[in-house]
């Protein structure tokens, strides 16, 4: 499976900022040891269902120690059986992409 995850707490920084509680997600993810990418956006890992969550939990509550409210918007790719498939997505777009005039 594959889920991309946005994070944020809301109702803490005055000033809007949310970088270092953002960082303390994504310092998560990383340790996680599942493959992950990090974007403008949304952070994106692969693995087992029981294990995913578990990282966005954990992620979200450590974002949750920032604030007083946190934001999580979460996307699902759920393919049993199925491995590689963030970079594997990527490489048939561009082999489709290649293909075009």
């Amino acid at each position: 499976m594959i889920v991309a995850f946005s994070v944020a707490p809301s109702g803490s920084d005055p000033d809007g900022g949310v970088s270092e509680a953002v960082a303390d997600a994504v310092r998560i993810v990383r340790e996680s040891g599942l493959p992950n990418r990090t974007d403008s956006m949304f952070t994106t890992l692969e693995g087992e269902w029981d294990e995913v969550m578990d990282v966005v939990k954990r992620a979200t509550e450590a974002v949750g120690r920032h604030g007083n409210r946190v934001s999580l918007v979460l996307k699902a790719d759920i393919r049993p059986g199925r491995t590689g498939e963030m970079q594997g997505k990527l490489d048939r777009l561009e082999a489709a992409l290649d293909q075009q005039p």
